[in-house]
Order: structure tokens, then sequence, then C-alpha cells
């Protein structure tokens, strides 16, 4: 890879940019406008002061990782001489379409698309562009920096070359590839949601108060963070979209909503993005 588009700077966004940019992969980040671009550029920028400090790396590193990335709001012009376009826009899939089409028209022939979807279909998606076989899913964890996982996502006509060649990219950037069929949710979301979804209908039912219903989770089976501190982590909105592709994609009653999750969302309680969800943020 010489040189990747990253489309969306929000959380995701920002967290790819930084990870390619830090091992020496010159990378576009397009965002909408140009004050959302500097705001990303600010998060990456105070994320590498961060790890500075903690001495993973020195004052160079960073600021040549900080060289690597040039921000855009013109897409066409961001992805014309560009090997990779990851797009890490929020989980709707007319908003995603919308975004491959234009990249589909400007991006070199050659260039591989790649979808961060952590549930909706990449044979879906790719089959809204004209090149189906160099469409692939591209699944990072959030904080990208930190998350070790990729989940390299195959579609129906995704070709094994580009497979390999995504493969080979996430281990470049210290990731640890995991290839998974084209299955609403994949292999991560498929398993998480449930028991996210499950932890609030505990909220919802008056088994327990978030704070017990976490520290059952975390004393009892060893998990580092409990399911609604975690959700609130992900953002309510997004538990509640993934949800939603698994509900619609498998039309099995274990993955519809709690009316708990689709209330706070409608309230605007998304968890650490708001301020408040399961708990209250700074």
């Amino acid at each position: 890879m010489k040189k990747v588009a990253v489309i969306g700077g929000g959380t995701m966004g920002n967290g790819i940019c930084h990870v390619f940019a830090m091992n020496g992969i010159p990378v576009n980040l397009v965002e909408m406008n140009q004050e959302l671009a500097d705001e990303a550029l600010a998060t990456i920028d105070n994320n590498l002061e961060r790890m500075v400090k903690k001495e993973k790396i020195d004052a160079d590193q960073k600021v040549q990782t900080l060289e690597n990335i040039e921000t855009h709001t013109d897409t066409t012009k961001a992805v014309n001489d560009v090997d990779l376009i990851v797009e890490a826009v929020p989980e709707n899939f007319e908003l995603k379409k919308k975004v491959f089409a234009e990249v589909d028209e400007a991006a070199p022939e050659k260039a591989i698309l790649a979808s961060n979807t952590s549930s909706i279909s990449i044979t879906k998606l790719a089959a809204t562009t004209s090149r189906p076989e160099r469409f692939i899913g591209m699944h990072f964890f959030n904080p990208v920096p930190i998350m070790k996982l990729v989940e390299v996502v195959r579609g129906l006509d995704t070709d094994s070359e580009v497979v390999e060649t995504i493969e080979e990219t996430a281990e470049l950037l210290e990731k640890n590839p995991v290839e998974v069929a084209d299955y609403p949710g994949f292999v991560s979301n498929r398993v998480l949601m449930p028991m996210i979804n499950e932890a609030i209908y505990c909220v919802y039912e008056g088994v327990a108060e978030p704070e017990d219903v976490d520290q059952v989770m975390k004393l009892g089976m060893a998990h580092p963070m409990g399911p609604l501190r975690l959700a609130d982590f992900i953002g309510l909105d997004v538990c509640l979209d993934i949800l939603n592709v698994l509900y619609e994609g498998f039309k099995d009653s274990k993955y519809r909503p709690c009316p708990l999750l689709v209330k706070m969302v409608d309230a605007g309680k998304l968890g650490d993005k708001s301020g408040e969800g399961f708990y209250k943020h700074d």
C-alpha cells in the first residue's frame, strides 16, 4: 500500500488514519467539511501525544505520523491516486452506498474498496459498485490504535488476492486479521450484541442495576469491561443499528432490540458521546 484514503474522521475513521500513518503509509483523511477534518486531526494529535507521554513512541515519530496525514473535503480528489479506500462513516446502508458510488467512480481501477462496517452485508455493499471482486470488509475495533483485531470479511465475489492483500496490510499495521464469512454481524457483533441486549433487558425488567449487571460480568466472567459500560463506550445508537441489522438479516426474535435501548436512543442518551447512557460521563 503506497497510499490510502479514509472516508470519515469520526471515532473509527481517525483511529484508522492514525494506525496507517504511524506505520509509514500516507493517508488522505476525508470529511464533509474542514472543521470536522480539523477535529479529527486534533484527536489524532492528542492520541499521539498521549503515546509520547507513555513512551510508546518518541516526539519525532509523532511528527512523522502527522506529516503522513492530509485532510480533504473533496472525495473525488482524495481517492484518485490511492491503492485502498477505507469507508468509516456511520452504520447506515444508504449513506455507505452513496459514499461508495462516489468513490467507485473516482478511484483507480486497481484500487481496493473496503468498508469498516460492523454488521452490514459486504456483498450487498459491493453489489452497488462496479468492482465487487475488489470490495472487502475491513472491520477495525475501537480504540483502533490499541485493539489488535481486524475482521476481514469476504463478500460473495471478493477475489482471494484481495483478501490476501488486506490480511497482509492488517499485519503491516501490527494487527491480527481474522477472515470471516459475510453474514449479519460477522462474528464479533453476532456474539457481542445479543449479550449487550440481554444485559439491557436485565435492567429493563428490574433484575439488577447497570452497575450490578456489569459487576457480575466482570467478576464472574472475567470481562475487562461490563456489557453496559461497553455499550456506552460503543454508542447506544450504534448498538441499536447493529441489532436492527441482525434482526432484519436473520428475522429471529432473539436479536430484537430491547425497548429500553430504543427509548434511550430516542431520548438522545447515547453513552460516552452524549455524556449520558447507562452511566453519566464527563
